[in-house]
């Protein structure tokens, strides 16, 4: 039996998990990045007791929970159609469905073949090698031994970024390229995190170029293109330029917002996008437009089978 696993950090089901959303994130070696695992816990404490209080207050203002957790069902029962014969299922990394319980249907369904799909479209250590890591150490935990094959990324595929040049058209609304900036947005990551090696920031900007050339063949010419960084936590050097900043040296233009690291809406979009820069927008006078995630849309799909196939061999 084959089975196709989308891997994702996952979002809180209620409010009441909301808790354990920020506990399991801050207690990752790979999110917080200190060694001595006694230190990190005790930041970890501290950071999810500060933060949890507003964090939940957000997620009221999405229906008390994540959207991730919609559109990955969505996502799922469309794969299923385009792949009948293949067990889709999901693992979140900080959320249920955890591993352990992925792992566990897999075993009950005798699953020998196991394709795991990161739904992050460039690798980093914060979120592939996280997600695929616990993953796979789960397994070897649970006695599971299939033959695995795993995607490290994916943002070079064509099919994909079709579908994430449909969505910047579809918040165009048949406008104008010209009249409007574009801005790459995308999930921020600590300085220190890419002085390290991790191959983030080099995979983004290699994508923007994918993309715009993308753009060409589709004869859609913005003013200007630009890349920024959203999600910033806590007083440590992130990546610039922030969102905000972007946003103020564009005043009293007309920009469209491309979430570029993310594949399916969630509180980074849906919370800090929709609402949170949205009122940084208007205060500035911007004629302020965000795109989808591509989440289920048909060309994705096609995306995901030509690269399970791909996998296969």
């Amino acid at each position: 039996m084959r089975a196709l696993v989308l891997l994702n950090m996952g979002g809180p089901n209620s409010l009441d998990e909301v808790e354990l959303f920020l506990k399991n994130m801050f207690n990752d070696e790979n999110i917080l990045t200190i060694k001595n695992r006694l230190l990190r816990k005790f930041v970890a404490f501290l950071i999810t007791n500060s933060r949890k209080s507003v964090a939940k207050k957000n997620y009221e203002l999405l229906g008390g929970k994540s959207p991730l957790n919609f559109h990955t069902k969505n996502l799922i029962k469309k794969l299923s159609s385009y792949l009948p014969n293949v067990y889709i299922t999901c693992a979140m990394r900080y959320t249920p469905p955890f591993s352990k319980d992925v792992i566990k249907e897999l075993i009950k369904i005798n699953a020998d073949e196991v394709f795991l799909f990161p739904l992050y479209p460039h690798y980093s250590t914060t979120t592939t090698k996280s997600s695929l890591e616990d993953f796979y150490n789960t397994a070897k935990g649970y006695g599971f031994h299939a033959r695995f094959f795993d995607i490290a990324n994916f943002y070079t595929n064509r099919l994909y970024n079709e579908a994430v040049i449909e969505k910047i058209k579809k918040a165009l609304k048949d406008e104008d390229s010209k009249e409007f900036d574009l801005i790459f947005s995308a999930h921020s990551l600590p300085q220190k995190i890419i002085d390290r090696g991790d191959p983030y920031q080099i995979q983004l900007k290699e994508h923007i170029k994918i993309l715009k050339e993308l753009l060409r063949q589709n004869g859609l010419e913005f003013n200007s293109i630009h890349l920024a960084y959203q999600s910033k936590l806590g007083p440590i050097k992130w990546l610039e330029p922030s969102l905000e900043e972007k946003l103020k040296s564009l005043k009293n233009k007309r920009v469209v917002i491309y979430p570029i690291s993310f594949i399916l809406d969630n509180s980074e979009t849906d919370f800090e996008l929709h609402i949170e820069y949205k009122e940084i927008a208007k205060r500035l006078g911007l004629d302020y437009r965000v795109c989808e995630c591509v989440n289920d849309s048909d060309r994705f799909c096609e995306a995901i089978v030509k690269i399970y196939h791909n996998a296969r061999g």
